[in-house]
This record gives C-alpha cells, structure tokens and sequence, in this order.
C-alpha cells in the first residue's frame, strides 16, 4: 500500500546543474531540485527547485507537461510570440509540453514543480 509523501517529512540529496551553454542568454545561474516524488521513472516526479538570476532557452518535450507554484521570487516565462508572463510568490502556472520559449528569473526563485509525462497510460 502506497504512503502518502509529505514534502516537510523528507530531506532529498540536492542535485545541481546550470544551463546547458548552448542555451544561456544572461548569467550562469545555478539550479538546485529536491526531487520528493518519482513515479515509474519519471513519467510523473514532483519536489522543489531553486534558482539564481539568468535567462535561457527552453523546448519542452512533447510529452511533458509541467505545473509550478512560486514559493519566493519572481519569474518570467517569454513565449515565441512575444508575450511574457511574469509568476512571483503565491502565484502558479503550467508549461505546456512542446512549449519552445525564455525562463527568465528575475529574482532568486524557489518553486514546486510537478512534471507529467502526458505519453502515460495505466
């Protein structure tokens, strides 16, 4: 029988990364997730993320959807077409899979994140 995960109950290995160079627009800011949940490999993982200020290029996978919550900081998501989209603290979003476009944070951001692979079937 499943447990339910609570977020405040675990203490996940940090992972660190930055941007892929190819990608980077302004800064180098470093990127850490605590990842509190991974179902089947993947096809639906959620936990917290951090991030310096930056800018970079982001394709999402045509089969990956992604919901998040701003927890501290402000964000803004730029589309192809132009329009931005700025997310601070409380407020919540979704990157659509296949979406192609800018993450830019504009100030230190810490957020939940769930990822789910839309390709999934049970």
């Amino acid at each position: 029988m499943p447990n339910i995960v609570s977020f405040s109950q675990q203490s996940p290995d940090p992972v660190f990364d930055r941007p892929r160079p190819e990608r980077l627009l302004a800064g180098n800011p470093l990127r850490t997730t605590w990842n509190h949940y991974d179902r089947a490999g993947g096809k639906f993982s959620c936990g917290v993320w951090k991030c310096e200020p930056g800018c970079w290029r982001i394709e999402f996978a045509p089969n990956k959807d992604e919901f998040f919550c701003v927890i501290e900081g402000r964000v803004r998501l730029h589309q192809e077409d132009g329009v931005t989209i700025d997310i601070g603290p409380g407020e919540a979003a979704v990157i659509p899979a296949g979406f192609v476009g800018k993450f830019e944070v504009l100030e230190t951001v810490k957020k939940y994140y769930v990822i789910q692979d839309c390709s999934m079937t049970d």
